[in-house]
């Protein structure tokens, strides 16, 4: 029996890219929707996924990146203009008969969110429903990439995070442990349409505990101060490039991580996912030179 045809978009993302190798790895054909050719992409050609080039905001090049594709997994980036790529994807899939599309969310998506992205995403989720196309969506906690995307350089530098999480709690968990829930899903969604999972790491840890993780691993000193939210969100926005509309989201989930929203501990990623999801530890050493170069993505402060 012929498996069928999965699109994949953000497929050069942190979890587009291992979920399109994971179902190549099963067997699916799978067609990867990108902005435009890069090395990424090409890494993804000689895995043998389908490349189609595409915006979510011209309908007529997701209307052909959804030909004959039987399910979906949107993946829109952390930026403005989210609930109108989900009303394309959404007339795209309805139009092309699709059976099941997994929806990545997050954690704070709520009718009652500050962030304007968090509600845009509550807001997908529902459009997504309405659309009557197999929604099913996934909400994670941070990514475990955050921690060396928004800390790695003043960990490098001074041993210190700087981030105004305040005393509660998350899980941080790994992208390539969601991509196996999305890969999960995407393979036999059947019983899984309608539900929302929230995806975390494997353990539920305040800020100072992860310092203490990071000491160890790391074999230095690592301290969390706990900034100020606003003092926060303006060292956010004078980074190169560094989005406003994002640093506002930013600022506004790290007070949700206060409130205790973010305080949560699923076992998603092994009952779907199929693997116990990595440890701090783990992650940690297997990315230690993110956290040891002075020249990381960006930093904190």
């Amino acid at each position: 029996m012929t498996k069928p045809l999965i699109l994949v978009t953000g497929a050069t993302g942190k979890t587009g890219m291992p979920v399109v190798k994971q179902l190549l790895e099963k067997g699916y054909q799978v067609r990867a929707f990108a902005r435009s050719h890069d090395e990424r992409s090409q890494k993804l050609s000689k895995l043998g996924a389908d490349i189609v080039i595409g915006d979510f905001f011209d309908l007529p090049s997701l209307k052909a990146a959804i030909k004959d594709v039987q399910r979906v997994y949107f993946c829109y980036p952390p930026f403005d203009g989210l609930l109108e790529a989900t009303i394309n994807i959404a007339i795209a899939a309805r139009e092309a008969n699709i059976e099941a599309i997994v929806n990545m969310s997050q954690i704070s998506a709520r009718e009652q969110a500050t962030s304007p992205l968090a509600f845009a995403h509550w807001q997908a989720e529902q459009v997504l429903d309405w659309a009557n196309i197999g929604a099913i969506h996934i909400n994670p906690t941070f990514f475990a990439e955050d921690l060396y995307l928004f800390t790695g350089q003043s960990i490098a530098n001074e041993g210190k995070m700087y981030l105004p999480f305040g005393e509660e709690k998350h899980a941080p968990v790994v992208a390539e442990d969601i991509a196996g829930v999305v890969v999960g899903l995407l393979t036999n969604p059947q019983s899984h349409v309608g539900q929302r999972y929230v995806i975390t790491g494997s353990k539920n840890m305040t800020l100072t505990q992860i310092a203490k993780v990071l000491s160890t691993e790391l074999n230095k000193p690592v301290e969390y101060v706990n900034l100020p939210i606003e003092m926060w969100c303006e060292i956010l926005v004078q980074q190169p490039n560094f989005p406003k509309y994002l640093a506002t989201h930013l600022a506004h989930v790290a007070q949700d991580h206060q409130n205790g929203i973010f305080s949560a501990q699923t076992d998603v990623v092994e009952r779907i996912g199929g693997q116990s999801p990595r440890t701090l530890a783990e992650f940690v050493r297997a990315n230690r030179a993110a956290f040891t170069r002075e020249s990381t993505p960006m930093a904190a402060v």
